[in-house]
């Protein structure tokens, strides 16, 4: 159905279980058509203000949006500490989600040359970045805390279906884990966004105060190279997702000292260091 300016917006839901109940029709060989009652992943824009200023609109899943406000903040390098997050509201109408954050001004100041106040689709880390100098940042150092353990990593790639909700209703979100290093699942976030997971992954690390450098993230998602680049921002120092990394990413991850892995059907789990 198309809305003409003069008529009314479709209200968004946001409900901060990240599903809603849809109704449709079932269509089966065997017992033909019957009413089914399926749940949906939500997709609602979320703009990301600082001081005052429109910096970005990303679409994501409505659940744990504080998570997703101090996540994003860290892992794109718009602060360095958590404590330079001086400040955030959370305001929701029918249009979507507003996140009025506050931070020092010189870091503020930062923002002008990095513009990202155009939509930023859940599949995509990169919508919104105004030239070709936004693309990649040169990625820190990352130092590791403990010992990779295959058998750990195994174990958090077991587990994750344990915490992962959302999913569990709708099959159609990406989750993303802080794990100990025996591979115990300590933290997990969904959204239908890899990247939108792993921000709020982060924030919810954040809160809870947990060390990146003690610990890993896994992901059930593809390893993209702005995973790569999120995760080295915040020092964590390895990352496994459920498909090979991309060449872009296993070169960040080589350039931050970061250890990626992933699943695979033959070999159990390969490593990339």
């Amino acid at each position: 159905m198309n809305f003409s300016p003069r008529q009314a917006r479709p209200p968004l839901p946001l409900d901060r279980s990240g599903s809603i109940t849809a109704q449709g029709l079932g269509h089966r060989k065997d017992s033909g058509v019957a009413p089914v009652e399926w749940q949906l992943a939500e997709e609602v824009p979320i703009a990301l203000s600082y001081n005052g200023r429109s910096f970005a609109v990303m679409m994501a899943t409505p659940a744990d949006v504080e998570d997703f406000g101090r996540g994003f903040s860290l892992a794109e390098d718009i602060i360095e500490t958590p404590g330079e997050l001086q400040a955030l509201d959370m305001v929701t109408d029918d249009r979507g989600i507003v996140l009025r954050m506050r931070i020092p001004p010189l870091k503020a100041a930062r923002l002008a040359g990095r513009q990202r106040s155009f939509e930023g689709r859940s599949g995509c880390g990169l919508c919104g970045v105004s030239s070709l100098d936004g693309v990649l940042r040169e990625p820190p150092l990352v130092y590791a805390g403990f010992d990779v353990d295959v058998d750990a990593v195994a174990r958090a790639f077991a587990d994750l279906p344990a915490h992962q909700p959302i999913n569990r209703a709708n099959r159609s979100v990406h989750a993303a884990a802080w794990c100990a290093p025996d591979g115990a699942v300590l933290l997990a976030r969904e959204d239908v966004g890899r990247h939108n997971a792993l921000d709020k992954l982060i924030g919810a690390m954040t809160t809870a105060g947990l060390d990146p450098a003690a610990g890993f993230a896994v992901m059930t998602s593809r390893c993209s190279f702005e995973l790569v680049q999120k995760a080295a921002t915040v020092g964590i120092p390895l990352l496994a997702t459920i498909s090979a990394p991309t060449a872009l990413a296993l070169s960040l991850a080589r350039q931050a000292g970061m250890t990626l892995c992933a699943l695979s059907r033959a070999d159990g789990i390969v490593t990339f260091t």
